[in-house]
């Protein structure tokens, strides 16, 4: 079935986006009567479509669904041309991220001023939001404002870099010991990896250095294998 998240509810009914009427009719081809699911404040619900062409569309009942326990997922990730990144946000979506940082590095090979930056957000936003419907989550992942190494001095609970220079502390090990927490943030380097002096800002501002294996890997696969191994750790 069809999931949706509504931007708003008016008594019994669900509005949606423009675009997603236009999917439900025109690619769905749904009809009078069909059932979806519609997210709307975390909460999943069936609703029918009432009017396909008034895109009118109600709530049946309310869905129980038992929420995973594990820390919410931050991760800080460099910013990468156009596939590269559209693929970060989708398959990070898909492993249950909750929030994505992107950060100027000194290699990054992007670089982009404030207004482009905002509307480059919007369009990943989107791109999470179609990932959270096809992966049937009850959130969508929230797409942070630009960082920087020093500003990221601010984060709170566990703080973790990768790192290509530390051979003693894998990350399976370090999730292993921190698995009673709230949230985890990760800082992942662009290709290249991270300058020495921004690692050691970040590990002195209380982030710990981790190692992903001995294989060097592309940044857009390295978010999907940090979250494939947490997921694995705390998977009930």
């Amino acid at each position: 079935m069809q999931r949706y998240f509504a931007k708003d509810q008016i008594d019994d009914k669900f509005i949606l986006e423009d675009s997603d009427y236009h999917h439900i009719k025109n690619v769905m081809r749904m009809d009078n009567k069909d059932n979806i699911e519609v997210v709307y404040n975390n909460n999943l619900y069936l609703a029918k479509i009432d009017d396909i062409k008034e895109n009118i569309i109600s709530k049946v009942k309310k869905i129980e669904i038992q929420k995973q326990k594990r820390p919410e997922i931050v991760l800080y990730i460099p910013l990468l041309k156009e596939q590269k990144m559209d693929y970060i946000l989708q398959k990070s979506t898909e492993l249950g991220v909750n929030t994505i940082i992107p950060i100027e590095t000194s290699r990054s090979i992007i670089k982009i001023d404030e207004k482009k930056y905002l509307k480059k957000r919007q369009r990943w936003m989107k791109i999470c939001k179609e990932a959270s419907e096809q992966s049937k989550r009850i959130t969508i992942p929230e797409i942070g404002f630009l960082e920087t190494i020093d500003s990221l001095k601010e984060v709170k609970s566990v703080k973790l870099v990768c790192s290509t220079k530390e051979k003693t502390k894998n990350l399976k090990n370090i999730v292993k010991t921190i698995k009673d927490c709230d949230k985890i943030n990760v800082v992942i380097g662009p290709e290249g990896g991270l300058l020495e002096e921004e690692e050691n800002t970040l590990i002195k501002n209380g982030f710990i250095p981790v190692s992903l294996g001995d294989r060097i890997m592309r940044v857009e696969t390295v978010p999907l294998f940090i979250l494939s191994a947490i997921n694995y750790e705390y998977m009930e």
